[in-house]
């Protein structure tokens, strides 16, 4: 039986949309809820003094490749944003008002479908506004709560802790105590939830 386990994730990781996308099967499949561990990536490698590999040319061009390989083989529709990188910083405080508010699942998986599958510019305010009208959001409302100082500092906490615990990079999953650090690492994740 697998039990749940933890996934920090940041919407700007391609990866880390993969990794959503095969924890829905994975929670359907075994009536469980993993736990969502939203963290600011780009702080996150900050904290360790490292570059994304998406900001590598090299490890960037195999990276699209990459991701549109797992997508293919998972059968996940995927897009590579064009307006990449995404500016996860709000978005990411969003989820802390999406959950006291409890539509934390819609709002995550609507935000990473946005981004991966719809290819929309996220960086964009109007565009942001109309993929939260479209979650019956208040925009207006959203964006004060989620620039408040408790929500911003709940995001850093959060990446600070992650930090911590030695994560740094998104996807990972944390089982047993145990960090597994990548998209195809996910599996061995659940093997050691099953322990």
């Amino acid at each position: 039986m697998i039990k749940p386990f933890d996934f920090y994730f940041d919407f700007i990781s391609p990866y880390s949309f993969l990794a959503h996308k095969e924890i829905i099967k994975i929670e359907r499949k075994n009536s469980i809820k993993i736990k969502y561990k939203p963290i600011l990536l780009g702080g996150l490698h900050n904290l360790h003094g490292i570059k994304a590999p998406a900001f590598i040319p090299a490890k960037a061009k195999h990276m699209i490749r990459d991701c549109k390989l797992i997508a293919e083989k998972n059968r996940i529709k995927f897009k590579f944003n064009s307006y990449f990188p995404i500016k996860s910083l709000n978005l990411m405080r969003g989820v802390f008002v999406a959950e006291e508010d409890n539509y934390k699942s819609n709002y995550i998986d609507s935000i990473f479908n946005s981004i991966w599958q719809d290819g929309l510019n996220m960086n964009d305010e109007n565009v942001v506004q109309k993929v939260l009208k479209n979650l019956n959001i208040n925009p207006k409302t959203f964006y004060l709560r989620s620039a408040s100082s408790s929500i911003k500092d709940t995001l850093r906490k959060k990446t600070n802790e992650a930090y911590e615990k030695g994560i740094f990079g998104a996807p990972s999953f944390v089982s047993n105590n145990k960090i597994f650090w990548g998209q195809d690492r996910l599996e061995f994740a659940i093997i050691e939830s099953s322990k």
